[in-house]
């Protein structure tokens, strides 16, 4: 297994869904893990140490293995299958190991709540992990990896996305050299 910890929590504006970005310990991939609104928020609650004034239900669970006398010992995720990640909370109580199906979100949210460590099988690691792209200046050009991120957008969209404030602008009657004209301010008069 291949140990990993959050690096952080990213918000995708266009949609609901948020993106849990892994690092691995000990080297330079990441995974990235979709999860919904509240799993993020309870994940990124936990990593900024934020007192809630009652139990989320990440706490209650933890709370709930805390009395029947388990422990959590780490977070796995096993598997990768149809662009659906799985996970395991490995929980030790009397002695025995107990391994507890969890979706990679609900796991991450206890292990940030337990400090356990979090791990990912190869097997996912190879199949979803991407290594980021070295600064703009020190990347050759040349085909890319199979492992690194999805390429940008061509320039051409970007131009035509500004195209439209391009076409607004053109439309304003801006003459400044007319007489009684006075250059736009941001400050009333």
């Amino acid at each position: 297994m291949i140990e990993v910890a959050i690096d952080s929590v990213r918000v995708n504006l266009m949609s609901p869904q948020r993106l849990v970005v892994l690092r691995e310990v000990n080297g330079e991939r990441y995974l990235p893990i979709w999860v919904g609104p509240y799993e993020a928020e309870a994940i990124t609650v936990a990593l900024q140490e934020v007192e809630m004034m009652r139990p989320l239900t990440h706490d209650l669970i933890r709370n709930i293995l805390t009395t029947f006398k388990g422990r959590i010992t780490r977070i796995e995720i096993v598997s990768l299958r149809e662009d659906v990640f799985y996970g395991n909370i490995v929980v030790e109580q009397n002695g025995q190991e107990i391994n507890i199906d969890s979706r990679p979100s609900d796991a991450l949210a206890l292990a940030v709540r337990a400090s356990v460590p979090i791990f990912v099988h190869p097997t996912v690691m190879s199949a979803a992990s991407i290594i980021p792209e070295k600064d703009v200046s020190e990347a050759a050009p040349g085909p890319r990896s199979a492992e690194r991120s999805v390429p940008p957008p061509p320039v051409e969209e970007s131009s035509e996305r500004l195209d439209v404030f391009k076409n607004f602008l053109d439309k304003l009657d801006l003459d400044f050299d007319k007489p009684d004209a006075s250059p736009p301010s941001d400050t009333p008069s």
